[in-house]
């Protein structure tokens, strides 16, 4: 399938918003990470205003935070009903962030508003005694897999998925998180999902390198061999690679046109299951990681 022209796929005026998205939910995960006090910075940075013990990875949050703000730009514009799964570890600033910037986490915990004061309390309970985990935990609005636990992430995608014919799972797989055994099982999944009857679920391979202070045994694959690999566990990898970080507008077209892409041949693949009226998979790949 051809992939989506990146210049077609983004207007000028959409990747501004989610730029801008993107760079809140940023600004609030660092707050929550590294923040007791001075919460919009409008005196100099003390000491005593950094909590004492950091925890929140600052390396995986920025991804799960742009894949959101994608996401959302694909529910809006198809109508889709769609569940996003968060995979690695103390990747939680970004699940709080994202629920936050959307009111609803103001709808269930009703003392945060948008003044200064609930930005304070929103970041100092973050990994702060009294407070919220690190990681996606049940106290995160809409949450079904536990963070701090590796592994599980993308069986519960595809368990959310199987029966639910309608919903699409977009499950992000941290690369360290991805050498634990569930995970690496987990990946078979394909094999029962049926498109006639069940939904899709997306992996979202988030390849940044990094486990804790290790390097990762994917990210030291080439990219060929990667792409083999899923290729044998029956998927059709798109990869989107960000050579230079400064180049952010591009950064979000590649990645806007590879998940239309995906979502395009998820629903093309359904329909020709679901026309063929047929419970057994036919023959195919499914997009992603």
């Amino acid at each position: 399938m051809t992939a989506t022209d990146p210049a077609t796929t983004l207007t000028d005026e959409r990747l501004e918003d989610l730029h801008r998205w993107w760079r809140a939910a940023n600004y609030l995960s660092v707050g929550q990470i590294y923040l007791r006090d001075n919460p919009l910075l409008r005196e100099p940075l003390a000491g005593e205003q950094v909590k004492a013990r950091l925890l929140g990875h600052w390396g995986t949050t920025t991804g799960l935070n742009f894949i959101y703000a994608h996401l959302n730009r694909a529910i809006i514009e198809r109508d889709q009903s769609m569940l996003f799964v968060t995979g690695p570890g103390h990747g939680g600033p970004a699940n709080v962030a994202n629920a936050y910037l959307e009111g609803t986490y103001s709808e269930i915990y009703t003392r945060f508003g948008d003044d200064e004061d609930s930005l304070r309390e929103l970041f100092r309970q973050f990994s702060y005694p009294g407070g919220i985990p690190s990681h996606a935990a049940p106290e995160t609005p809409g949450s079904i897999s536990e963070g701090g636990e590796l592994g599980y992430s993308l069986a519960h995608a595809f368990g959310a998925a199987f029966d639910n014919p309608d919903l699409v799972v977009a499950c992000v797989v941290g690369d360290g998180e991805a050498e634990t055994g569930p995970l690496a099982t987990s990946w078979q999944s394909t094999a029962f999902l049926d498109p006639a009857h069940d939904g899709a679920v997306l992996p979202i391979l988030h390849l940044n390198g990094f486990k804790i202070a290790n390097p990762t045994v994917l990210a030291r694959r080439p990219e060929d061999q990667v792409r083999k690999y899923f290729e044998g566990l029956g998927y059709a990898p798109r990869f989107v690679t960000v050579a230079d970080p400064s180049a952010q507008a591009q950064a979000h077209r590649d990645f806007a046109a590879a998940l239309d892409d995906c979502l395009e041949e998820i629903a093309a693949i359904q329909r020709r299951a679901r026309e063929a009226g047929s419970g057994r998979r036919p023959p195919h790949r499914s997009p992603g990681p």
